[in-house]
């Protein structure tokens, strides 16, 4: 088994994101101990904003110069990486009602036509199929189905469009919201939080 760990909190040690999403590949490494993990922490490492001359050579334009071969190298990494696991934990905290730019960066890099998605006749086609991707996500308040402010929730939502867009349809979220409410509410989150990633073993 093939793990791939992404982290993008800004936080450190103080990220609830990252607390969950090492306790989820915990969970999962208790499951599997031979399981090999691979991780990414984008706001240690940020990738950047995606530029005009990666994004070209993804539409299968010629490297221009040593730069962007440099780039382009990394980005296929990235992507051989993504496909090369057989499941993918994701720390995605809410940032400003969506997600890290550092998480989308790294995204940017996945959705690349002719390789995780294409055009038919009959509309786009994700060809990423049999991964588990498993979201550790954190928000400061309540914006899940059912609360008034849901509708603000550009990244839960966002996810799940990017991810089904590309064919995975095993995707699901250990949530702790309500952080930024009181102590004893970011307690009660991340014990239930914690309890829903003891249950992924089982």
């Amino acid at each position: 088994m093939k793990l791939l760990h992404v982290d993008s909190s800004i936080l450190g040690n103080h990220s609830a994101s990252r607390q969950l999403s090492a306790s989820i590949v915990a969970s999962l490494k208790k499951a599997s101990p031979s399981a090999e993990v691979i991780y990414y922490d984008l706001a240690v490492e940020p990738l950047g904003h995606l530029t005009g001359a990666e994004a070209a050579v993804q539409r299968g334009a010629p490297s221009q110069d040593e730069a962007t071969k440099l780039l382009v190298g990394r980005n296929d990494k990235i992507l051989d990486d993504f496909l090369a696991a057989d499941a993918i934990v994701i720390g995605a905290p809410m940032y400003n009602f969506s997600l890290p730019s550092q998480l989308k960066a790294w995204l940017d890099r996945l959705a690349v036509v002719g390789k995780t998605f294409r055009y038919t006749a009959n509309g786009p086609e994700g060809l990423v199929k049999g991964k588990r991707v498993i979201v550790a996500s954190s928000r400061g308040g309540f914006h899940s189905e059912g609360y008034p402010t849901a509708f603000v929730d550009h990244q839960e939502s966002y996810l799940k469009v990017l991810f089904g867009f590309i064919g995975i349809t095993d995707l699901s979220f250990i949530r702790a919201e309500g952080l930024g409410i009181s102590p004893e509410v970011r307690k009660s989150s991340m014990d239930a939080a914690s309890a829903a990633i003891e249950a992924l073993a089982a």
